[in-house]
């Protein structure tokens, strides 16, 4: 069995961004009922668009 290891939570900045109410509502729509808060889904959507950014660079 591995050693426990206590998990780091990565530093974080507060920032105040404007959605469109339609964006705001159809994020909603696609957490509800899972384990997911706006913020974590916004966040995932921003580095996949950041990795596609990256890759279509090269």
């Amino acid at each position: 069995m591995g050693k426990f290891k206590i998990p780091s939570v990565p530093p974080t900045t507060n920032k105040t961004i404007r959605f469109p109410n339609d964006v705001i509502e159809a994020v909603e729509e696609e957490i509800k009922g899972k384990d997911c808060t706006f913020s974590a889904f916004v966040i995932a959507a921003v580095r996949m668009a950041l990795d596609e950014l990256e890759n279509n660079d090269t």
